[in-house]
């Protein structure tokens, strides 16, 4: 899509210890999601994830025209009112935790368009109520460094999006959606019963979240593609009615 201006995207950074040639801990988004953004006509932007308590998340996101919730490590357990912590869980981080539960709530509120992945998809069930299962039970279960077939719900947006009602799907996760937050709905499945696309059919706005990478394989596969081009879609549409503001 070539358009003199490009609708932005807001994409939460994740945090990163150490990363090449920069000298200092860094924030970052996968160079593969970021590009997908791009040639979906988007302009992609990385935002920092400031506190929650000291910052207002909805008028941060009021200026952008889309958000992008990407993949990361996990939620903390408690998050989700679980007492029990899991030897597998990894990556946890406060800050990135309360920041991306707020953006996801505005998002909502207001009706930005919204597109989330993997984590982003977990972290939209928390934050509407729901339940994440903490481990899926190691190598044999798990859903790391794989692709596999998902079905995706006839007519569904997951469906419209890509193009199609079956799908290749890249993952790369250890958890997975447990208790459906309120008002969510599952439209694409697994073989092994794993939730893989959440749609809110009462959302104010334009709404998908997917467990899978599409990312991974957009560059070659124009039905995952298909995610980032109708997120971008939907903001255009937003720019050319009235103002959410």
């Amino acid at each position: 899509m070539n358009r003199a201006v490009r609708p932005l995207i807001a994409i939460p950074a994740r945090f990163s210890a150490t990363t090449s040639a920069l000298r200092y801990a860094a924030e970052v988004n996968a160079r593969a999601l970021v590009e997908a953004v791009w040639r979906a006509g988007g302009e992609p932007v990385t935002i920092h994830p400031a506190d929650p308590r000291t910052t207002d998340v909805p008028a941060r996101l009021a200026r952008f025209d889309g958000v992008l919730l990407p993949g990361g490590g996990d939620l903390a357990p408690h998050r989700y009112g679980a007492t029990d912590t899991h030897e597998s869980v990894y990556d946890v981080d406060d800050l990135q935790d309360a920041f991306d539960l707020a953006a996801a709530r505005a998002a909502l509120d207001a009706g930005i368009p919204l597109l989330a992945i993997c984590r982003g998809m977990q972290v939209v069930n928390v934050a509407l109520g729901g339940t994440l299962d903490q481990d899926m039970g190691g190598p044999e279960r798990e859903h790391r460094h794989m692709v596999h077939p998902v079905t995706l719900e006839t007519g569904s947006a997951v469906a419209r999006a890509t193009g199609a009602e079956k799908t290749d799907a890249s993952c790369y996760h250890h958890q997975r959606v447990d208790r459906l937050g309120t008002g969510l709905r599952v439209t694409a499945t697994g073989a092994d019963g794993t939730i893989e696309a959440l749609e809110l059919p009462a959302a104010r706005g334009w709404f998908l979240s997917v467990q899978w990478h599409p990312e991974d394989t957009a560059p070659s596969d124009p039905a995952q593609q298909g995610l980032f081009d109708a997120l971008v879609r939907a903001c255009l549409r937003d720019l050319t009615g009235p103002d959410r503001t």
